[in-house]
């Protein structure tokens, strides 16, 4: 670490539970976002203010304008370019220190398993079940830490895989494919709400990535705007999990 990553990093420096030691590893570390939406886009932005040093960007949409009541990330002269084109510039804007690999095409297969193999954590910031589960399966399978966050109306949730804590994988809570899957297209979102549940994304990657706290293995955290609520949920593991139950 040089001086001018220490001056920008003081702040979290500065704290005990993180130190030169756990910024050091931020800045070593590689992060893949699925999705630059509502939730890929301030979990792009703090990851990257944070110090992480690599971040793998994964979108294939144009930025439209009914995506800038909530994804924050791209701005209106964006508008007909590709997300994670979008993304880069504002990220790069932030913190030029921050490499930022795009891939602005549906990721799946033995690509997106390979992806997956090469970086430290994945946040799983897509809108769709199908990728969502194919995600997770592949997280536990090259055994990659996942945090996985999702919102709709005034409602948000988010938890974490981390392999070799024998806790509950994504499809230990959603055991089925959901065909007719709501989407905030069609049920709408505040636009808060997506930034709360994208910062948490962050705030837990940086968790997991310097050893630092409680995460939330094993935990689903359910946010309710409305009532200004937060609930935490006990997950149990699944026995009959397709993806995880063989996993000690």
């Amino acid at each position: 670490m040089d001086e001018q990553q220490k001056d920008r990093f003081s702040r979290q420096i500065r704290l005990s539970q993180i130190g030169e030691q756990g910024q050091q590893k931020l800045l070593d570390a590689t992060a893949l976002i699925i999705g630059m939406g509502g939730l890929g886009s301030p979990a792009a932005m703090y990851l990257a203010a944070g110090g992480v040093g690599k971040l793998v960007i994964v979108d294939y949409d144009i930025v439209e304008a009914s995506n800038l009541q909530r994804q924050i990330i791209h701005l209106d002269t964006s508008i007909g370019d590709n997300k994670v084109d979008s993304a880069k510039q504002s990220i790069n804007a932030l913190n030029p220190g921050c490499e930022v690999e795009t891939i602005n095409y549906q990721v799946d297969g033995d690509e997106l398993k390979a992806l997956i193999n090469r970086v430290d954590i994945v946040l799983d910031c897509c809108d769709n079940f199908p990728t969502r589960f194919e995600v997770n399966r592949y997280c536990v399978e090259t055994e990659t830490p996942l945090v996985s966050g999702a919102a709709i109306r005034m409602e948000g949730q988010l938890m974490n895989y981390q392999p070799g804590l024998n806790g509950p994988c994504y499809q230990c809570l959603y055991s089925e494919v959901y065909e007719n899957a709501e989407s905030c297209e069609l049920e709408g979102v505040l636009a808060p709400v997506v930034g709360v549940i994208g910062t948490m994304q962050a705030l837990q990657a940086m968790m997991i990535l310097t050893d630092l706290g409680e995460t939330l293995v094993g935990k689903l955290l359910l946010f309710d705007a409305a009532a200004m609520e937060w609930n935490q949920v006990n997950l149990p593991k699944s026995p009959i999990c397709p993806v995880c139950s063989d996993i000690n």
